[in-house]
């Protein structure tokens, strides 16, 4: 796949203790955007944050250290991105759900042996 130019990201932030179908959420959402074809899909585990609640999780207090931010990061065209929204309304996802518009500089996946 070849992705360069104007692009959008989406970035959906969970808490790493929410699941669906008892699979971690940010696993399900990764399963269907790979199962979509796009371009990728990464995790990143926050250390500290804080949402709609208003409640402070942070990994320095153990008592705390459920429900820390996790963020699922998409990278694709606007189309692709636009046509996957839908599978997260599915998902009934309690969390934020951005896009911003980016410029894809480099992208260049390994060459895979066939």
């Amino acid at each position: 796949m070849v992705l360069s130019g104007r692009a959008l990201r989406l970035t959906v932030f969970v808490d790493d203790t929410d699941t669906w179908h008892h699979r971690p959420m940010y696993t399900e959402i990764v399963h269907r955007v790979h199962a979509a074809g796009l371009a990728g899909a990464s995790v990143f585990r926050g250390m500290e944050g804080f949402g709609a609640t208003q409640v402070v999780h942070t990994t320095r207090l153990l008592s705390m250290a459920g429900d820390l931010p996790v963020a699922v990061v998409v990278v694709d065209t606007e189309e692709r991105i636009r046509a996957f929204l839908p599978q997260l309304d599915d998902l009934l996802i309690e969390g934020l759900a951005v896009l911003d518009e980016v410029e894809v500089v480099h992208y260049r996946g390994r060459q895979v042996a066939g």
